[in-house]
């Protein structure tokens, strides 16, 4: 199976509408990524096939949990799950942050090169960022436990926003841990397609 034939079946089962130009953008994502990823190391997965399951298809499973609006992507790396999300739906702005100046350079190139007029990059740590405007789903892949990431990102939420935190088992311990601070009883188990593994995505309301 070609890696654009994998895309095309993925996204077939995950029912998602996505832009005519949205499938020619993913695969010359993966391109990209892939050539980047020589030099700079991006990801430890380099068979085109797994970049489509592990990278892409996981990275939009979320979208029929999330709310609209404004999304950012906290310790985006090599832009996951920010630069699916943004080609996938080009009217969500999205704002790729990402603390590693090389990783940085290669999100700034893939706007850049694959026309994301929807999308942004800032670099620096998240604790220490205040944009102008809040966002209505801060999410993370990856990037931390989730208190960690609730005390980093909290100040990110829009009021009536969410953080949501991709998992792979279902987090019991992380639930635990951040149930003083959050409210982060909705976890939603994600199907992947061509992806043999457990997912989660962790919805986490701030408290009052």
């Amino acid at each position: 199976m070609t890696p654009r034939a994998a895309l095309d079946r993925g996204l077939g089962e995950l029912n998602l509408a996505v832009p005519d130009s949205a499938r020619g953008k993913l695969v010359a994502y993966l391109e990209l990524l892939a050539k980047w990823n020589q030099t700079f190391n991006l990801t430890a997965i380099r068979d085109p096939l797994q970049m489509v399951s592990h990278h892409v298809l996981d990275s939009l499973a979320v979208l029929g949990e999330l709310p609209a609006g404004r999304l950012a992507d906290i310790g985006s790396g090599a832009g996951l799950p920010g630069i699916p999300i943004a080609i996938a739906e080009p009217e969500r702005p999205v704002v790729l942050l990402e603390a590693s100046d090389k990783k940085g350079s290669f999100l700034r190139q893939a706007v850049i090169e694959l026309g994301l007029a929807n999308s942004a990059v800032h670099i620096g740590r998240a604790e220490a960022w205040r944009p102008i405007e809040q966002f209505a789903v801060v999410i993370s892949r990856a990037f931390a436990e989730l208190v960690e990431f609730i005390t980093c990102c909290r100040h990110l939420v829009a009021d009536g926003g969410v953080l949501a935190a991709m998992k792979a088992g279902y987090p019991h311990e992380e639930l635990a841990r951040a149930a003083s601070s959050c409210d982060c009883s909705d976890v939603r188990r994600l199907a992947v397609p061509l992806l043999d593994a457990e997912r989660h995505l962790v919805l986490c309301r701030l408290k009052s």
